[in-house]
C-alpha cells in the first residue's frame, strides 16, 4: 500500500501528481494534483491505493471525501483531444499535469510525479516509477483524475451512446471498435491514434469508391 514517506522527506508543501487516459481512443487526458498539508487520516490512508486497483464505488467514495480532509488541496487539469492530436499524447499528458498543479489553491514546494519523466512545474520535482502504488499523494491524485475522467466520458456517452464510453471510458474495447466501423469517428476521437486513423482512411476510401 502507498505511504507518506516520500512526502515527509521534503519540507514544505508536497503535491502528488498523476494522469489518467493516455491509452483511450477518445476523450481528454486528465491529471490531478493533491497536497496533504496536514497528513492523511489513518482510515483514509488505509484505503487509498493506485486507482486501477480500486473498485469504482471505492474510488467515488474517496474522491467525495478528499476535498473535506483538513489541509487538503486539489487541482485538476486536462488536455483535449485536439491538443492530443496536435502535440501528441506524451506532451498532452505533461500539459494536463502542469495545468493540475497550476490550479492548486496553494503553491507546492515540491512535486512527486508518477512515471519517469518530469514536466516543468516551476519548482523542484521527483519522478517515481509506479508512484501511484508508493506515494499516498500520487495515489490520491490518480483516484481524483480517474473519477473526473470517468464522469466526463459518462457525460459524453449520453450524446454519443454507440461507443459504450460510460463503461469503457474511451478505451478500444470490442464494442468501441465495432461502433467506429458502423457509426464512424466523432469529434471526441483521437484522430492521430492508429485505430481511429485507419478507420478514417477506410471511410475516405469507401467514399471515393
Amino acid at each position: 500500500m502507498p505511504d507518506f514517506r516520500h512526502e515527509q522527506q521534503h519540507g514544505g508543501l508536497v503535491a502528488g501528481v498523476d494522469e489518467v487516459g493516455r491509452g483511450p481512443l477518445a476523450g481528454p487526458v486528465v491529471a490531478a494534483a493533491v497536497v496533504f498539508a496536514c497528513g492523511v487520516p489513518a482510515d483514509l490512508a488505509a484505503i487509498i491505493d493506485d486507482s486501477k486497483k480500486l473498485k469504482p464505488a471505492v474510488r467515488e467514495a474517496i474522491a467525495e471525501r478528499l476535498p473535506h480532509v483538513p489541509g487538503v488541496a486539489i487541482g485538476v487539469g486536462a488536455a483535449s483531444t485536439a491538443e492530443i492530436d496536435r502535440i501528441n499524447i506524451y506532451h498532452a499528458s505533461h500539459l494536463a499535469m502542469q495545468r493540475a498543479v497550476a490550479r492548486l489553491p496553494v503553491r507546492p514546494d515540491h512535486v512527486l510525479v508518477d512515471g519517469n519523466k518530469i514536466p516543468d512545474f516551476g519548482c523542484s520535482a521527483q519522478a517515481i516509477v509506479g508512484g501511484d502504488g508508493i506515494s499516498l499523494s500520487i495515489a490520491a491524485a490518480s483516484i481524483m483524475a480517474k473519477v473526473v475522467r470517468d464522469r466526463i466520458m459518462a457525460r459524453l456517452d449520453m450524446r454519443w451512446p454507440d461507443y459504450g464510453w460510460e463503461k469503457n471510458a474511451g478505451y478500444g474495447t470490442a464494442v468501441h471498435r465495432q461502433a467506429l466501423l458502423h457509426a464512424g469517428v466523432t469529434p471526441h476521437h483521437r484522430k492521430t491514434f492508429g485505430t481511429v486513423r485507419r478507420q478514417m482512411e477506410h471511410s475516405k476510401t469507401e467514399m471515393r469508391a
